[in-house]
């Protein structure tokens, strides 16, 4: 779809609003036009003497009076047609923010987040500029050009007419070579904003990093150069822009010429009134507002292809993860994994092979192994972020993908290592998952996930900001957080991928001693623990060793101790390691 043909599309939706502009927009140019012809009658009839007193009085009224109405139609118009166009940017926003959305990990591995922040600002303000601003100029200026014409041209003398409109072909030859520099002027200011974007918000993402490495001056060095890049860009494409008022000048300062000098010869030769030269003098003043919009329309709509071009890819972009599921029944029973193998994309090596487990209702399934595993790769597979490639998962006696997205979601409560807070209080961030909880239930998910205590000593309490991501919150305290959200519902599996990483022996303790309770509470509810410390699922059901996304262990805490492999040569150090701090 072109720019064109979305403009199209969304002023036939919203047919009524553009329809009463441009009636209003009719009067407004119908009136324009006529007051020159009147001024032109009033000029005549005064030179002859036909004109005096009241009646003089009535059409100099008339001429204020439709200058009044003017004043009124232009602020109805303004308010009908940009009421519709900022609908459009919204409605882009809006799109652009649901395209995301369904979205998959893979597709946000290749998109800058700051690029993605500007398409739905600078871009699609562009895009909304071209169907309001545009819009408006482009009808205008054309209903304005054709009727002042045809009143010179019909109205007045067209041998004028004619010799004014000589110089106009260089106009529109100017306009032309003009545009297509807009438009790439235009495209290179929107990509620099974005890189401009993208380092702001790294910046502030990483600023303890910076700060901790010392390399606040070496960011500002780099921000200082995107600043300039993009003010220079932006420079080009305004220099640009500005070049269409040269034009529209250079031809009607030629135009104005060559109405003083053919109508100074009509007027010689009683082939015309000087009241109607004045009236065509007016007229060629009443096209200067047609040319300056004629600029106008070409640069709103050179920087809105421009931003189309680089918003449209990104909302008519295939999903990652397809959400065709048809089973209307929430995923219950066994989790089983069936010959997977599994790459990330733009990678060759596997980093899951032929791997084959099963998790029955009810049960507790521990994964560990050595960094880069894969353990992470299986809690993301089951979530959906990634298609599977060769074998499939199970849930119940469905694969996963034969689920609805938001079904299948809603039946897993994941924690990751490295949870997201937002921006609000620890009651909200811990309700997220179920806004209808009482501050009662919150309160008990935060006591099962150790956190209660360390929310009291806030000033606040509950009600602490934790502000943007969490900052306020140690890296322990926020995993806490997430996994009270997790706990505040009663979806039949819970996944904690590391998420305890950041806790001390004695927290995890009691955090797994509150999830085995919680279980014999509710037994149907499965548990998939990922783990580099191997006490957090020495308790489990089911352990499986990964390395190099092989399966290379199984069993119990006990039968894998007895292997002597992998598991017990860990968990001997990790005894001994906990052992020394202890000391």
């Amino acid at each position: 779809m072109t720019l064109y043909q979305l403009l199209g599309q969304f002023m036939r939706q919203h047919w009524r609003a553009y329809s009463a502009s441009a009636v209003m927009l009719f009067l407004v140019a119908t009136f324009t036009i006529l007051i020159p012809r009147k001024i032109g009658h009033i000029i005549d009839a005064m030179v002859q003497q036909n004109l005096g007193g009241e009646a003089l009085i009535w059409e100099l009224a008339t001429v204020v009076m439709m200058g009044v109405a003017i004043y009124f139609l232009r602020v109805g118009w303004r308010l009908q047609l940009f009421a519709a166009s900022y609908k459009l940017g919204a409605q882009l926003r809006l799109r652009l923010y649901q395209r995301l959305s369904l979205q998959g990990s893979a597709f946000f591995q290749q998109q800058r987040i700051g690029d993605l922040m500007a398409l739905g600002t600078n871009d699609a303000d562009a895009i909304e500029l071209a169907a309001g601003e545009a819009a408006l100029a482009g009808f205008d200026g054309v209903m304005t050009f054709t009727l002042v014409i045809s009143m010179m041209t019909l109205g007045v003398d067209w041998r004028l007419a004619l010799a004014t409109l000589l110089p106009f072909p260089f106009m529109a030859w100017a306009f032309r070579k003009i545009t297509h520099h807009v438009h790439d002027a235009s495209k290179d200011s929107l990509e620099r904003f974005s890189k401009l974007n993208d380092q702001v918000q790294e910046t502030i993402s990483g600023v303890r990093i910076l700060r901790a490495l010392g390399l606040e001056q070496r960011s500002a060095a780099q921000f200082a150069q995107l600043a300039e890049d993009a003010a220079a860009a932006s420079l080009s494409s305004q220099r640009w822009e500005a070049a269409y008022e040269p034009a529209v000048g250079v031809t009607l300062t030629a135009a104005g010429a060559l109405t003083l000098g053919v109508g100074a010869y009509l007027v010689w030769h009683d082939e015309m009134t000087i009241g109607n030269l004045t009236a065509f003098s007016m007229y060629l003043g009443q096209l200067i507002w047609p040319m300056f919009a004629a600029g106008w329309v070409l640069s709103l709509l050179e920087r809105g292809k421009a931003a189309w071009g680089r918003l449209r890819p990104v909302l008519e972009a295939d999903l990652v993860i397809q959400d065709a599921g048809q089973i209307q029944s929430d995923p219950l029973g066994s989790v089983q994994f069936e010959n997977l193998s599994f790459a990330y994309p733009a990678q060759t090596h596997l980093a899951l092979k032929n791997l084959s487990f099963r998790v029955e209702a009810g049960q507790t399934l521990g994964i560990v192994g050595p960094t880069g595993a894969g353990k992470s790769t299986v809690i993301r597979l089951l979530l959906r972020q990634f298609e599977t490639q060769q074998g499939q998962v199970l849930w119940g006696q469905y694969r996963i993908d034969a689920y609805p997205l938001q079904r299948l979601r809603n039946a897993i409560n994941w924690v990751a290592q490295e949870p997201f807070l937002f921006s609000a209080s620890i009651a909200s961030n811990i309700a997220l998952s179920n806004p209808q909880a009482t501050r009662e239930q919150i309160m008990h998910a935060a006591e099962l996930a150790a956190i209660h205590e360390d929310i009291m000593r806030f000033p606040e309490g509950y009600d602490t900001p934790v502000g943007e991501r969490g900052v306020t919150l140690s890296g322990g305290q926020k995993q806490r957080v997430a996994i009270a959200r997790a706990l505040l519902t009663e979806s039949p599996l819970l996944l904690l991928d590391d998420a305890l990483s950041a806790v001390d022996t004695d927290t995890e303790t009691r955090i797994l001693r509150h999830l085995a309770e919680l279980r014999a509470a509710r037994p149907e509810r499965s548990a998939i623990i990922v783990s580099h410390r191997l006490s957090a699922v020495a308790e489990a059901d089911h352990i499986i060793v990964l390395r190099e996304g092989v399966l290379i262990e199984q069993g119990s805490h006990q039968q894998l101790l007895a292997l002597e492999g992998w598991y017990a040569s860990q968990w001997k150090y990790q005894q001994l390691e906990a052992a020394l701090e202890a000391a």
